[in-house]
């Protein structure tokens, strides 16, 4: 997992902090997140962790990454990322979920971008590991960006699966 410790001490909100930004350098050294696209949290205790508006997932400075309520409410830190409430829909439906990784890497945002056949599968299960870590991947119709109707489509879905696919955007993965 993306981090497995026990909620609300201070030794690990550190180490989520750190989890962190080691993951989110990972994905962008490997060219899954460029320029300052892309965000990610972790939840620790009863807030969520998440990286700050306009960051970009190469340079992240774990004191700065932004701490909000379950609400999203501000708690600390830098401003989080325009997008928390997607971020925030997801917890809010799977109360299991550590973390929430929402890229704009190409691949996935082209995609995105496709006419499908089956909204609420758009990929077939290329292999096992797909099926067992994904299942099925349905499609969010767009919303422009910013528009939090998005959270509430996020949100529908999300129970039900632990990735969605955003129409012209990109995946959400908790």
């Amino acid at each position: 997992g993306f981090l497995r410790a026990r909620h609300g001490s201070a030794v690990n909100e550190t180490a989520a902090r750190d989890a962190l930004v080691e993951r989110a350098r990972s994905l962008y050294d490997r060219g899954y997140a460029h320029g300052s696209s892309g965000n990610l949290s972790v939840r620790v205790g009863d807030a969520i962790l998440i990286t700050p508006t306009g960051s970009s997932l190469g340079r992240l400075d774990p004191v700065r990454l932004a701490r909000v309520a379950a609400d999203g409410t501000p708690l600390a830190g830098d401003p989080p990322s325009k997008e928390a409430f997607l971020h925030l829909a997801m917890y809010a439906q799977r109360p299991t979920a550590h973390a929430i990784v929402h890229l704009h890497c190409t691949c996935a945002v082209a995609i995105s971008c496709l006419a499908h056949a089956d909204a609420a599968n758009v990929l077939p299960p290329l292999t096992a590991y797909h099926v067992m870590r994904v299942g099925t991947l349905p499609l969010v119709p767009y919303f422009a960006p910013g528009d939090h109707a998005l959270a509430e489509a996020v949100g529908e879905l999300a129970a039900r699966h632990r990735a969605v696919l955003l129409a012209n955007h990109g995946p959400v993965v908790a």
